[in-house]
C-alpha cells in the first residue's frame, strides 16, 4: 500500500515536471491538476510554480476561481499566481525587460529605496493582527486571537509596541516594548525597514532575476526573484515563548517594482537555509507596500504583511499565519487608539 501511494505521488510530481516544460497551461489541464493537489496538498508548490512559469491559455473566470479555493483549500499563493498569469495573458503585447533594462531598473530602485528609507520620519501606525493556526498544508485556519498594537517607529530604526487590545478586551496602562511577545504565538517585526534594506543594501549581494511583467494594484510592474546567502541576510528566527532558541537564516523570494516610480510595491520571502532540526522548519513573509500621507508628505509603508511559520512538533507539522494590516499611520506622538471597527478585521486571503 505505501508503495503504491509513493508511486502515484512520484508519477504525479514527474507530470508537473514535465508539464514545466510546455507552454501555456489550458483550463482542462489546469483543472485535472486542481483535482491532483486536492488530494495531495504537498503538490502545490509545483503547480504555482508551473502557473508562474508557463503561463495560462484560458480566461480566469470567477468559476474557476471559486474551484481553485474549493480544490487548494484556499490557498492564496496560488490565487495570486493564478491572477498573475491572467494580468500576462490579457496583455500578451507587454513584452519582459531585456537585461539590460532589468538592470537600469534594479539600479534605480536600489538608490531610491536606500535614499527613501534614510529619509523615513517618525510615526506612529495601528496595526490589526489576526493570528490563526492550521496543519501544515491544509490551509484550513483556525482564528486564534485578534490583537490591535501601536508601533511607534523611529528614523533611528527603534520600534516600539504597544498591545491595545486582545480579542476586543482593552489593556489598561499597555507598556512598549521591543516586541509583543508577551502575548504569546508567533510575532513579527521589521516590515517597514529592515526587510528592504536587506535585500537593496549592497553588502547583502543579493542575486536578482529579471521574471516577467506584472500589474499590481493597477501599477506596472516588474517582478525580479532574489536570493541572499544566509551570511550575508542574517535573518533571525526564534521560538519559544523566551525566544530562547534562536537561528539565522538565508532569504529568497520575488519582489515587484514599479516601472514608473522604481520603488516596491511588493516582497515575497521565504527564509533559506535553515539548520536541520530547529523546530521552525520555514519561515515565509509577504508584505504589501502601499502610499501614505503623514504630516503632508507621502511615504511608501506597509499596508498588509502575511507572515507564515511552519513548526515541527512531536512529529506533526504545524503552520501559523499572522495577517497584520497597517493602519491609521500619524506623526509620532499621536495617541493611538482602538475603535469598533478594530473589531471588524476578518482573516482573509490577499
Amino acid at each position: 500500500m505505501y508503495k503504491v501511494v509513493l508511486l502515484v505521488a512520484l508519477l504525479f510530481s514527474l507530470s508537473f515536471a514535465a508539464a514545466a516544460q510546455q507552454s501555456p497551461l489550458s483550463q482542462p489541464e489546469y483543472v485535472r491538476q486542481l483535482y491532483v493537489i486536492e488530494k495531495d496538498p504537498s503538490l502545490t508548490p509545483e503547480l504555482i510554480d508551473s502557473v508562474r512559469s508557463r503561463g495560462i491559455s484560458f480566461v480566469l473566470t470567477p468559476g474557476l476561481l471559486s474551484l481553485t479555493r474549493t480544490k487548494s483549500r484556499n490557498n492564496s499563493d496560488l490565487r495570486r499566481a493564478l491572477e498573475e498569469a491572467e494580468r500576462r495573458r490579457s496583455d500578451p503585447s507587454a513584452r519582459p525587460p531585456s537585461q539590460r533594462e532589468a538592470d537600469e531598473l534594479l539600479r534605480v530602485a536600489r538608490e531610491r529605496t536606500l535614499a527613501a528609507l534614510e529619509e523615513m520620519p517618525d510615526f506612529v501606525v495601528k496595526q490589526l493582527i489576526q493570528r490563526g493556526d492550521a496543519l501544515a498544508g491544509t490551509n484550513n485556519f483556525r482564528t486564534r486571537d485578534r490583537l490591535v498594537v501601536a508601533v511607534s517607529y523611529r528614523a533611528s530604526g527603534q520600534e516600539e509596541y504597544k498591545v491595545l487590545s486582545v480579542n476586543g478586551l482593552v489593556q489598561p496602562d499597555p507598556e512598549p516594548r521591543s516586541n509583543y511577545h508577551e502575548v504569546g504565538g508567533t510575532s513579527s517585526t521589521g516590515e517597514f525597514v529592515t526587510v528592504l534594506a536587506t535585500i537593496f543594501k549592497p553588502e547583502s549581494e543579493t542575486r536578482f532575476s529579471v521574471v516577467d511583467n506584472d500589474v499590481l494594484r493597477g501599477r506596472r510592474a516588474v517582478m525580479f526573484d532574489f536570493e541572499i546567502d544566509k551570511e550575508r541576510a542574517k535573518q533571525t528566527i526564534s521560538y519559544g515563548s523566551l525566544l530562547r532558541d534562536t537561528t539565522i537564516s538565508g532569504m529568497k523570494g520575488r519582489v515587484w517594482i514599479d516601472r514608473e516610480t522604481y520603488r516596491v510595491l511588493r516582497i515575497e520571502s521565504d527564509a533559506t537555509e535553515i539548520p536541520e532540526g530547529f523546530p521552525i522548519t520555514s519561515a515565509r513573509r509577504t508584505v504589501d507596500y502601499d502610499w501614505t500621507t503623514i504630516s503632508d508628505v507621502n511615504y511608501l509603508l506597509p499596508s498588509i504583511s502575511d507572515v507564515r511559520l511552519t513548526q515541527l512538533y512531536r512529529g506533526t507539522k504545524f503552520e501559523s499565519r499572522n495577517v497584520i494590516r497597517f493602519r491609521e499611520y500619524q506623526k509620532f506622538g499621536t495617541e493611538v487608539r482602538v475603535s469598533e471597527d478594530d473589531e471588524e478585521i476578518v482573516l482573509d486571503d490577499q
